[in-house]
């Protein structure tokens, strides 16, 4: 991972100049998600929070972005019609783009592009429908992440992106709830996810 992490810091950092110092974006987004679990109990890993959550995804994303360092805030809602799980997560990390259109193109952030990125986050998992406001007692997981994101697209405008994102991420979560402690390792369990989404996403760039 920390091969990982230091190829996609080198890959950002020798990206194409870009005018972009400084900026904020917000974007939506919705697809699909699958999850397995790959360690823990047997009781747990069956109980695991990817692994049994609806395959429909959508959700928001809100994040700042200074040269090629990102932080996110992100939130996206699981469901299947009759059920939702939503996951909540806060991350930062490393992120790149890089235009594929003609020189002019993207000094006006026209054209299509590619972006990368590798972060670790923080997430909480609720196993159903948040009713605010949210207490630890809604919460069934919590997790800390590694994850990777490809993506492509073009660009609407100086301001819109629309494009596709598959994040993967691998995770150590814990159990939370009535009986769950996190020096029990019981309540522990390890476990790989992944999305395929669609992304509309807004830029501020303020640098």
């Amino acid at each position: 991972m920390l091969r990982v992490l230091s190829l996609a810091a080198v890959l950002v950092i020798a990206r194409p100049a870009s005018a972009d110092v400084l900026k904020l974006f917000v974007e939506g987004n919705g697809g699909g998600v699958i999850g397995k679990a790959t360690g823990g109990d047997q009781a747990v890993k069956d109980a695991a929070f990817f692994a049994k959550a609806p395959h429909g995804a959508y959700g928001a994303l809100v994040g700042a972005e200074f040269l090629f360092l990102d932080g996110w805030i992100q939130h996206h809602q699981f469901t299947d019609g009759s059920r939702v799980a939503t996951w909540t997560q806060f991350g930062i990390g490393v992120h790149g783009t890089i235009d594929t259109g003609d020189p002019k193109q993207q000094k006006a952030h026209e054209g299509g592009y590619v972006e990368f990125g590798v972060g670790g986050w923080f997430g909480l998992g609720t196993g159903q429908q948040v009713v605010p406001p949210l207490s630890n007692s809604q919460i069934s997981d919590k997790a800390f992440l590694v994850e990777g994101r490809l993506g492509a697209g073009t660009h609407l405008s100086s301001v819109f992106d629309l494009g596709v994102t598959v994040p993967v991420s691998w995770g150590y979560f814990f159990k939370n709830g009535d009986g769950a402690a996190v020096n029990n390792t019981s309540t522990h369990y390890r476990s790989v996810q992944g999305e395929a989404l669609v992304v509309l996403r807004a830029n501020i760039r303020l640098l």
